[in-house]
């Protein structure tokens, strides 16, 4: 196993940006021939790496910062009122853990979820290669959170595990409307919160917030919350 003094780093050249319309982008990436360890990985996420599939990066961009690794410390974390009303709306769930792995069930689910939610995302059209790339292959330790309402699954969680904590990577659901007042996605992440309690870890990391990017404004309704600036975790309350 690599360790990370050992690691050799790769930067893209500059590509269209994924979060910012009319911005230009790069990305760092580590040697994807390295086998990292547990603890490697760990401390890249402290470095605010992310992981996907098998690619572990970070942005590296010449004249913008707007990407901010976010991380939750869950000790200090207490649920609002409307999560804590999410919470009550989902006690019929069962969650139930899986290696990763490719089935028809999980692409289905995943499928819905990109052409109902994500149309007009770089993810559309789903497929089966995009997702066996995006979410299996990697060889960090990894679960698929299975959330089922009676025997019916309606949402995975895709949950990297680290020394401190936990990562979430992704997360789909089931987009019918019926399910809209379940609010899964943000129960996920409540569920993987109370996750690292169970499980004495300190934090569960959220991947980046960019202020100016509609879709990730819900990532600081999880407050307090600590935000990677200039190499320094700082506490937002």
């Amino acid at each position: 196993m690599t360790e990370l003094k050992e690691l050799h780093f790769f930067a893209t050249p500059e590509h269209n940006c994924s979060y910012i319309e009319g911005y230009k982008a790069k990305t760092l990436f580590v040697d994807p021939h390295s086998s990292i360890s547990v603890n490697a990985f760990s401390q890249l996420s402290n470095l605010g790496f992310r992981r996907s599939g098998k690619h572990i990066y970070r942005p590296h961009c010449d004249n913008c910062q707007a990407c901010i690794s976010v991380r939750v410390p869950v000790d200090l974390f207490q649920p609002n009122k409307t999560q804590r009303r999410i919470i009550n709306k989902n006690k019929d769930l069962v969650v139930k853990k899986s290696t990763p792995h490719y089935s028809d069930k999980y692409f289905k689910l995943y499928s819905d979820y990109i052409t109902h939610r994500h149309a007009d995302g770089d993810m559309f059209p789903p497929n089966k290669e995009q997702f066996i790339n995006f979410l299996i292959e990697g060889e960090q330790p990894c679960d698929f959170l299975e959330f089922y309402l009676d025997d019916k699954l309606i949402g995975v969680a895709v949950t990297d595990q680290l020394v401190q904590g936990l990562s979430a990577t992704y997360t789909f659901f089931d987009p019918d409307p019926d399910l809209q007042k379940r609010s899964l996605g943000s129960y996920a992440i409540l569920w993987q919160i109370e996750e690292c309690r169970r499980l004495n870890l300190e934090y569960l990391y959220m991947g980046y917030w960019v202020q100016s990017c509609r879709k990730m404004k819900y990532k600081i309704a999880y407050r307090p919350l600590e935000f990677l600036i200039d190499g320094q975790w700082i506490l937002i309350r």
